[in-house]
Order: C-alpha cells, then sequence, then structure tokens
C-alpha cells in the first residue's frame, strides 16, 4: 500500500526560492526589478552595466533617495515595501509594490547593495547569498543606490540549465531597458554590456525618447485622444513603416510598461487593412486611466494587467489609430533607405521613353478622370472618378509637388515643394483611392453599382459557387448581383461603379478565395462577414485600379498626387505596399557619392 502523504509546511528557504522562480526566470527579469526601484527612488539618471548577457553580472547604479541601514534590512526581507500607500491595493502609481524582487534576487544569486542617502555621512552595504543575510557595514558611496547580481541562480541549478546563450539573454536586457526608458523619459539611461556601450540616452521629451526607442527619427506622428476617464497619447508610425515582428510595439498604462492581450489586439485591426500580412506597425503608446479601472496585481512580473472595461480601451486603441491614420498622402511618406535602395539604372531603348513634360504644381481641374484630356482608357484601366473639382490654388499646399516624368510606365516622377525628389507607384497610388470610395460607398449603406448589358458568366469550382451563392446577399452591397447558371457556372448581373471595365471572371475568383477561407463564416453572422468584408473590398479595389504599363499624360499624373493628398491612409496602397518614396537633396548627392 501507497504511504498516506502527510501535508507539513514549507521552510523559509524553500518558500523563498519558489517564489523567487516566479519573479526572477531569467537575468531580464532580475534587471527589471533593479529598474523599476531606481526609476521609484526618484532617479534622473540610471547606470546599468551586464557581462554576457546578465548572466555573468547585473550591475545598476542610480542617484535617487537611497536608504538606511534598517530600510536596507527591511528590503530583503518578503513582502516589505515603502510603495503602497493603503491595503487596498488600488492606488498603485509605482512600479514596484509586491516586496519580492530584491528577496527573490537574493534568494537565488548573490545580492550585493550599497546605499546612501542624501544627508547620510557614509553609505551601507548589504550582502545576500542565496538567501542568507548579511548585516550592512559602513563603506564608501555616493548617494543613491547601486545593486550587484552575481551566479545568478547558484542557489537553484534547475533554472539555470534554461538560460539560453549571453547573445540571446542579452538582447532580452536590452529589451528590457528600451521599455523602462520609453516610460521614463525623465531619467537618462546609460547600458554598457561587457564594456560596450549599447545606449546612453540623455534626459528627454517624450517625442525624443520615441525616436530614440523606435529607431525612427521623423515617421513617427502624435496621437492624442480622449474619450471620458480614458486618455490615450503616444506616437505612431505609417503603415508603410512596418517591422516583421513586434519588437517596434511598446505600451504603457499609467507610466507602467506592459503587454497586454487588449491593446496588441487593438492594434492589429487599426492597422489591418493598410499593412501586408505578417508585417508589424511600429507604435509606442501611452494610456491613462483611473485606478480604479484597472488591476495591476495580476502576475508577480506585474506586465500583465486587466481592465474593467476591455470593450471600451479597445474601441478608444482602434478609434484613435483609425484617425490617426486616415490622413493623405502629403501627412507624410516613406524615404528611401540607402542601405537598401542602391538603384540598378536601366535605360530602355529611347523610343520607348515616354514623354517628359513639365507640370505646374497647381492642379488640374478634374472633371470624368484623372484629367478631362478626352483619351479613352483600356479596360480595367479606367479614368478615376473624383469626388470633388480639385480644389482652388490660393493659400492651397501640395506636398507631393508637382508631375515632372512617367518612367516605365509606371512610376511618376515629380518635385515636391521643399525640392525633395517623389516617386509614386501609379498602381499602387490608384488601389489606394479606389479603396477609400469603395469603403466610402459601403460605409453609405451599398456600393453603387451598374447593371451589365449582357450579364457575364463566370464558370467557378463548385464549393466555391456554392459559397458564393450562399452570400449573394451581402455580395449585392459589394455591388455585385449574382445568381446561379447552373453546374458551377454564376451569372453576375452587376458590377461596381467603380470597378466597370475589370474582368468579372477573375474578381469573382479573387473574391471567393479572399471571403470564403473562413470556415466561420456562415450567414447572418455578421462579425464574421466584417472580419473579411475590407480585404474584399482591398481585393475589388485592385481589379479596379489602373495597371503599371498604362501611359499616362501630363494632367492625369498631376492629378493623381492631387487626389493622394486628399485620400485618407495613401500612403500605403490595399496591401500594405508605400504608394510614394521620397529623397532629398542629402540623399541624392550621398547617392553620387558628393557627400558622405
Amino acid at each position: 500500500m501507497i504511504a498516506r502523504p502527510t501535508i507539513r509546511r514549507l521552510s523559509g528557504h524553500v518558500i523563498d526560492l519558489i517564489a523567487a522562480g516566479e519573479v526572477i526566470e531569467r537575468p531580464a527579469a532580475a534587471l527589471k526589478e533593479l529598474l523599476e526601484n531606481a526609476i521609484d527612488s526618484g532617479a534622473d539618471r540610471i547606470e546599468i552595466a551586464l557581462l554576457a548577457g546578465g548572466t555573468g553580472r547585473i550591475e545598476v547604479v542610480d542617484n535617487g533617495c537611497g536608504m538606511t541601514p534598517d530600510e536596507l534590512l527591511l528590503a530583503v526581507e518578503r513582502h516589505c515595501t515603502s510603495k503602497l500607500i493603503d491595503d487596498t491595493l488600488v492606488q498603485i502609481k509605482t512600479l514596484g509594490f509586491r516586496g519580492e524582487a530584491l528577496p527573490s534576487i537574493g534568494a537565488s544569486a548573490r545580492l550585493r547593495l550599497t546605499s546612501r542617502t542624501p544627508h547620510a555621512d557614509t553609505a551601507w552595504l548589504l550582502a545576500v547569498d542565496g538567501g542568507i543575510i548579511t548585516p550592512p557595514v559602513p563603506t564608501a558611496g555616493v548617494p543613491g543606490t547601486r545593486a550587484v547580481v552575481e551566479d545568478l541562480f547558484f542557489a537553484t541549478p534547475a533554472r539555470r540549465k534554461f538560460l539560453k546563450s549571453p547573445r540571446v539573454e542579452a538582447g532580452h536586457a536590452e529589451s528590457t531597458v528600451r521599455r523602462l526608458a520609453l516610460a521614463a523619459p525623465h531619467c537618462a539611461f546609460l547600458l554598457r554590456m561587457d564594456d560596450r556601450v549599447v545606449l546612453d540616452l540623455p534626459v528627454q521629451t517624450p517625442l525624443s525618447r520615441a525616436q530614440a526607442i523606435l529607431n525612427e527619427t521623423d515617421a513617427l506622428h502624435p496621437l492624442d485622444e480622449q474619450r471620458q476617464e480614458l486618455h490615450l497619447t503616444g506616437f505612431l508610425a505609417g503603415p508603410a513603416c512596418t517591422r516583421s515582428t513586434a519588437t517596434g510595439q511598446f505600451f504603457l498604462v499609467n507610466d507602467r510598461p506592459v503587454s497586454d492581450p487588449v491593446l496588441k489586439t487593438a492594434i492589429r485591426i487599426a492597422y489591418r487593412p493598410l499593412i501586408e500580412p505578417g508585417r508589424q506597425p511600429v507604435v509606442a503608446l501611452h494610456l491613462r486611466m483611473p485606478m480604479e479601472a484597472l488591476d495591476v496585481n495580476v502576475h508577480p512580473a506585474k506586465t500583465e494587467l486587466r481592465f474593467a472595461d476591455e470593450a471600451a480601451v479597445r474601441s478608444l486603441v482602434i478609434g484613435a489609430l483609425q484617425r490617426g491614420l486616415g490622413r493623405g498622402a502629403g501627412g507624410g511618406g516613406q524615404r528611401i533607405s540607402l542601405q537598401r535602395a542602391r538603384p540598378a539604372i536601366h535605360y530602355p531603348p529611347p523610343e520607348s521613353h515616354p514623354p517628359v513634360t513639365p507640370v505646374s504644381p497647381v492642379p488640374q481641374r478634374v472633371q470624368g478622370g484623372f484629367a478631362d484630356t478626352g483619351e479613352t482608357f483600356a479596360p480595367a484601366a479606367r479614368r478615376l472618378e473624383p469626388p470633388v473639382a480639385a480644389p482652388s490654388v490660393s493659400g492651397q499646399s501640395y506636398p507631393l509637388g508637382a508631375a515632372v516624368a512617367q518612367v516605365l510606365d509606371t512610376y511618376i516622377i515629380a518635385v515636391a515643394e521643399d525640392g525633395d525628389l517623389v516617386l509614386v507607384d501609379q498602381h499602387a497610388a490608384h488601389e489606394r483611392l479606389t479603396h477609400e470610395r469603395l469603403l466610402g460607398q459601403f460605409g453609405a449603406g451599398r456600393i453603387r453599382a451598374q447593371r451589365l448589358l449582357l450579364p457575364e458568366v463566370v464558370d467557378l469550382p463548385s464549393r466555391q459557387a456554392d459559397q458564393l451563392l450562399l452570400h449573394r446577399e451581402m455580395l449585392s452591397t459589394l455591388g455585385l448581383e449574382i445568381e446561379t447558371f447552373g453546374g458551377g457556372s454564376i451569372l453576375l448581373r452587376t458590377m461596381p461603379d467603380l470597378l466597370q471595365g475589370s474582368d468579372p471572371s477573375t474578381l469573382l475568383r479573387d473574391l471567393a478565395e479572399e471571403l470564403f477561407d473562413d470556415p466561420d463564416l456562415t450567414p447572418g453572422d455578421a462579425s464574421a462577414v466584417e472580419r473579411r468584408m475590407d480585404a474584399a473590398i482591398a481585393r475589388m479595389a485592385c481589379h479596379g485600379s489602373i495597371r503599371a504599363g498604362r501611359r499616362l499624360n501630363a494632367d492625369e499624373m498631376s492629378a493623381l498626387l492631387r487626389q493622394m493628398e486628399q485620400t485618407p491612409r495613401a500612403a500605403t496602397c490595399s496591401h500594405g505596399r508605400p504608394t510614394w518614396l521620397k529623397l532629398s537633396r542629402t540623399e541624392l548627392e550621398r547617392l553620387f557619392g558628393r557627400i558622405r
């Protein structure tokens, strides 16, 4: 028979080791706790030195308020803190508050704390080795606190086996410093790794700190919106500035760096119509809200939280980002990176060169297309129908400048007002214009359609045809009226006005793939349909846009630039690719070797 187990009380040492495993899982976690203590101490300068990514040594020096000998002893005792003003765990205004960080580090490593208050005659040194405390002794030291951690996890060898290489651990540590540095622009940060300076940040404005942390100098746009007691500020990069991972996304809630699924989801939804699948936007957001409206005491690491009203937070973030992104092409573009844009120049035969016609930056009056030239466009490259006539010239700004040429029958060359060179992809730009018009009509209730003189018969695989017919009511709101024609054939009776001239069969096949590869999509499921609607409209916009290879005249090029400046989200096409790029004089001179 198996002996009956008995319940026993764990020793204080074992309790400390268990708790340490929750708080300190890798060097970056220990560094995070030390940095939070330094920021909470009122420091305006923090220096960090790491060896082997923190696996060898972690040192954090601050010029904060310091600690007395008695406070040093309490600081390494579990659940002792100076940061809670009451016992409700609601009014938490500091980064730390649980009183677990230093005891956890001391339980699993060798910890040395040297601290001195501003008016003390001497500093005091306290040592903790695997939970064993050596009382404070006088020592030399300047006001502030110096924390040194060595032999991390020597007391918990099982945890040490799971450490990654020093290079990987260094990456996590640097990310930790960057997150906290973003949260405290009032504080200078110096980070050394193996005697190499990695970060040297002075006291900065929030914008300068965001630019330094995100490695973006001129692509960030400010954000400031308030809804009742929720206040969202921060900076966002345009949709043409993306990364392959989410390392360029930073979230603060009441000055606390967090990793929250609600905020991540909101950002993904806001950027989804604008960026390529698999790419990640670049943002730094700070949400301020009443302390009573969230719970930060969710996990010992304090990076997770719960919102009392997740829907309100999600709605504010999505709406604010969409409004921030909803600017015309004049609201910011993408400069060419010289490291990835050494152009290979190809010269086509002279007879294939399009005419180079100087164009005034003053827009032409647009009527039936880009400009009223009387020229007939080829199918799938019909003339654009602008919503209004072009604006008057007085006091008007034209950031994309004057179109001067078209090259390869695909790219428009323009000179901006500041003299910079602007390159426009005509298909990508027109695709965005068409997309926004389709969205506007859809938002008004229904996309305007025109009945075909001869209905088009489109043959599809039976599964796709059945799905299209199953959702014919939804398709009718997109301007596509269909009915069965037997077997896998579909009879198309109407096409959206903006897509006249497009190939109906290709359009329906693409829509079948775009809309109905979602197994959860069922008739009447509004949320599921909404998930795919913008993607479907984006696919329709692509079919209704002028193509690369279509030669434009001077008036058409100029009209395209003017409409881009007036159209929301015109910096990228419907698939997230840039519609225009800019080269400054400095960048041109560097390309030609005039400067270095």
